[in-house]
């Protein structure tokens, strides 16, 4: 899978070296490349942005450096998606989704933000990671770039992504290791007694347990969509 990410502040990307991304990286299964917009500013200071029209706050990114930094890389195959607290909501369905493609052009807007013409030239998506507002789109896209890369096949095992928060609806159950007994605390014996079955009853309602505890909001959605179902039928 590959990433082409036109960004301010490729610096900022370097995190996604670390760890389980940076292994994919270096196994060439995902591929990331970092084109710096300020390269491709005709102006001798290398601005890349301007007053807005209309008067207002804030400086607006430039609509031609931005589709010349786009068209250096462009691909009719690869989706663009354009990192605003405007666009779709980030969430595990989403995530899914987009795992089915191959090619991704990530644009990172800053300052007040980017030129609605060149938006509606290039991009195919707006995705959210929030409803609250940033500096800048690169730890968006950072977000973006490690929940999807998580889907790519080789990076984990299988097993990692089916029982995971979110992968069936709920929350994840509780995890556990070594030591046995922490702080007075022992490890729950249903999971020290060998007995898979009891022991994916008991995940399953652990699920069930922590997310009517931390997120009562799922279960009220699954519920919902149950009985419209239902009416449908």
């Amino acid at each position: 899978m590959k990433f082409d990410v036109l960004t301010l502040f490729p610096e900022m990307f370097e995190v996604l070296n670390q760890s389980i991304i940076g292994k994919a990286i270096e196994k060439e299964l995902i591929d990331i490349n970092l084109i710096n917009i300020r390269d491709f500013s005709k102006d001798k200071h290398k601005k890349v942005d301007d007053t807005p029209y209309g008067g207002g706050a804030g400086m607006v990114m430039k609509p031609d450096v931005i589709y010349d930094a786009y068209q250096s890389i462009k691909d009719k195959n690869a989706k663009v998606i354009y990192m605003s607290p405007q666009g779709k909501p980030l969430n595990q369905k989403k995530v899914e989704e987009l795992s089915k493609e191959n090619h991704f052009i990530i644009l990172c807007g800053h300052y007040e933000g980017i030129d609605q013409r060149v938006l509606d030239k290039i991009v195919d998506e707006e995705i959210s990671i929030g409803d609250y507002v940033l500096t800048g789109g690169e730890i968006p896209a950072i977000v973006l770039i490690d929940s999807v890369s998580r889907y790519v096949e080789g990076v984990l095992k299988k097993d990692s992504i089916k029982e995971e928060s979110f992968s069936n609806g709920l929350l994840e159950y509780p995890q556990f290791t070594r030591p046995e007994v922490f702080e007075g605390m022992k490890v729950p014996e249903i999971l020290l007694s060998g007995h898979h079955e009891n022991i994916e009853k008991w995940r399953k309602e652990k699920s069930l347990e922590m997310t009517k505890k931390k997120r009562p909001d799922i279960l009220r959605t699954i519920k919902e969509k149950e009985e419209n179902l239902k009416w449908i039928l």
